[in-house]
């Protein structure tokens, strides 16, 4: 039994019930979404493994992922080198290690540099309206009427092959379909009464966009966020494969699996199984996970499961 203002309290439930909403704090919200959402919980999770495998890599490899050693040369997995060696005698596992530093790199910056863009274009387009609106959704329409990848490596292919234009190909790939993601949220927004109340009151429009307007998006553009890196992974990995992304010497998944894809199969399948393992699983966790944290902030799916 608990006291709040004398009052006494039999239950949670019984506390809601009378008016009162007692205190939760994060922990309590992350085991929430872990025993409501276990396919979100696991996406979270390997996500953080992720971030942490991206940071300590140095500690984690188990060898130089640039050193060649002849006895390496297509060597079978062993307790020595987990995932066996490459057709140069390169350690697989290390080169996956150090890949996710690429991998991280690639889909967190595109990601919320192209989604913050959007976001500003979206809320500032469907805010005023009018000519403005018109003018920036043909040039949207104009942007998604070409496929993402395509684009994607029209614009890598004017840049020059390198993990910096892959990162502002992505960019530019996401700014249109979070733009009028977050320009359709805006038009609802806009029209609440808080919004009308604060340009009554002769708030000004950046005051209201940031204060009132802003905050009432973040939650899909969360969701979006988190989908977006994703693609961002897989876009990363195939621009490497096609030679247009991570360097030759650079141990990116994806130019492991064009590697992979010149050598004998046959001779060591595992250069090709290691990659696309990593691969998958960090695009399933992340797509997983958005669609977890989508139920949870969209008050249309909470109840959802």
């Amino acid at each position: 039994m608990s006291q709040d203002e004398g009052i006494p309290i039999e239950s949670e439930a019984s506390a809601e019930l009378a008016g009162f909403r007692p205190k939760r704090n994060l922990l309590w919200h992350v085991a929430t979404f872990y025993s409501k959402r276990p396919l979100g919980g696991f996406g979270a999770t390997i996500a953080l493994l992720l971030i942490v495998v991206a940071i300590f890599a140095p500690l984690i490899q188990t060898d130089d992922p640039y050193d060649t050693a002849y006895e390496l040369v297509y060597a079978a997995p062993s307790w020595d080198h987990l995932f066996g060696g490459d057709q140069l005698g390169r350690d697989v596992f290390s080169r996956i290690v150090v890949g996710t530093r690429i991998s991280l790199k690639v889909g967190l910056i595109s990601a919320f540099v192209g989604s913050g863009i959007g976001m500003l274009i979206g809320v500032t387009s469907g805010y005023f309206g009018g000519w403005i609106d018109l003018l920036v959704q043909r040039l949207i329409d104009a942007m998604i009427s070409f496929p993402g990848l395509v684009l994607a490596i029209t614009i890598v292919a004017g840049l020059g092959a390198s993990i910096n234009n892959v990162i502002a190909a992505l960019c530019i790939l996401f700014i249109p379909s979070t733009a009028r993601l977050v320009r359709s949220q805006t038009l609802a927004v806009k029209e609440m009464d808080y919004v009308l109340a604060a340009r009554s009151v002769g708030a000004g429009a950046a005051r209201i966009m940031l204060r009132h307007i802003v905050p009432q998006v973040a939650a899909v553009l969360i969701v979006s966020i988190t989908f977006q890196i994703g693609v961002a992974i897989i876009a990363e990995a195939a621009l490497s494969f096609l030679g247009l992304g991570a360097g030759p010497e650079e141990p990116s998944w994806g130019g492991m699996l064009r590697d992979a894809s010149q050598s004998v199969v046959g001779v060591g399948p595992w250069l090709a199984l290691f990659p696309g393992l990593a691969i998958g699983i960090v695009v399933v966790s992340w797509n997983v996970l958005g669609d977890s944290l989508r139920d949870v902030l969209d008050p249309r799916l909470r109840g959802s499961s």
